[in-house]
């Protein structure tokens, strides 16, 4: 009879634990990913036949397929921010596939690299003033999600001016037009799968690539992340600041909002003030107190 109940017992237990189970972001680990004979990538076909680009790409397709967390937070941040990002790349005539170019500069967040590139698409501090962005003690453009895209836009757009492909437009991002066409010329050769690169600019185009087939078949890949787990836009209302203020906190907390708030959805914003030399802008507080709130008034 003892034997009987602990078997009961133990049936009850591992069906309670099964009925509990979620499934799991990232299933079949020991599952080799596809590399796909020919990719749709700038709106141009590219055969992966020869074995150079073959390999290259299964390289970042295995790195970035089971490198879960990295690759499960750039899906759930998509839903976000892809949106905004698709928006402007159509508006600017940029091709779609340039938004993975910011997966993997930053993972769509805005980090500060040791080498002190910064934002979603990690401008130079020197650079980011030639293509219109600001940057002082009290903000940082880099970190403004539509004046850094368009400014993106504006530099592949010059790219491609030079090179008349966007996928050489893509690799000279990372390597800088000056060096790609130093590469290029020094080698005799017109196109970067053509190139021997440095390491990082040889991985970068691959690395987009691979992106793109992840997060658009990700089950493919074995991700299994329902719409109820990704990111949501935020839903905000903007209010045009024509005078300078002097305490950024009282004056969220006078827009029934905190500072905290006010960092997540303006990470441009530096200090505690908005002075002369900052204005006019636009500042972002959110519409919808039940998304992003004050948690205790």
């Amino acid at each position: 009879m003892l034997w009987i109940s602990l078997s009961l017992f133990l049936f009850n237990c591992k069906q309670t634990d099964t009925n509990n189970s979620t499934k799991p972001v990232h299933s079949n680990p020991n599952k080799t990913p596809k590399t796909p004979r020919e990719i749709i990538f700038f709106d141009e076909r590219i055969a992966i036949t020869d074995f150079d680009l073959k390999e290259r790409l299964d390289r970042e397709l295995l790195v970035n397929t089971y490198f879960q967390s990295s690759t499960s937070l750039a899906m759930k941040r998509a839903s976000r921010y892809f949106p905004i990002i698709e928006r402007i790349l159509k508006q600017e005539g940029v091709p779609d596939d340039f938004k993975y170019l910011c997966v993997i500069e930053s993972n769509l967040s805005n980090v500060t690299s040791p080498a002190g590139a910064a934002g979603f698409w990690q401008f130079m501090p020197g650079t980011a003033p030639e293509y219109g962005i600001k940057i002082t003690s009290e903000i940082d453009e880099r970190n403004h999600l539509e004046k850094s895209t368009r400014a993106a836009c504006r530099l592949i757009k010059n790219n491609y001016t030079l090179f008349n492909d966007w996928v050489n437009a893509c690799a000279a991002y990372n390597r800088g037009p000056g060096g790609l066409m130093q590469d290029m010329k020094s080698q005799g050769v017109k196109h970067f799968f053509d190139t021997e690169m440095n390491p990082e600019t040889a991985r970068y185009v691959f690395r987009i690539m691979a992106l793109k087939l992840i997060m658009e078949h990700p089950a493919d890949y074995g991700y299994q992340i329902p719409k109820t787990a990704r990111y949501s836009p935020i839903k905000c209302k903007v209010i045009k600041v024509k005078n300078p203020i002097k305490n950024l906190a009282l004056w969220a907390r006078q827009h029934g909002t905190s500072l905290k708030n006010l960092r997540i959805l303006n990470p441009w914003v530096l200090s505690n003030q908005i002075s002369a030399t900052s204005i006019p802008c636009s500042i972002q507080i959110p519409s919808n107190k039940e998304q992003l709130g004050v948690f205790k008034k």
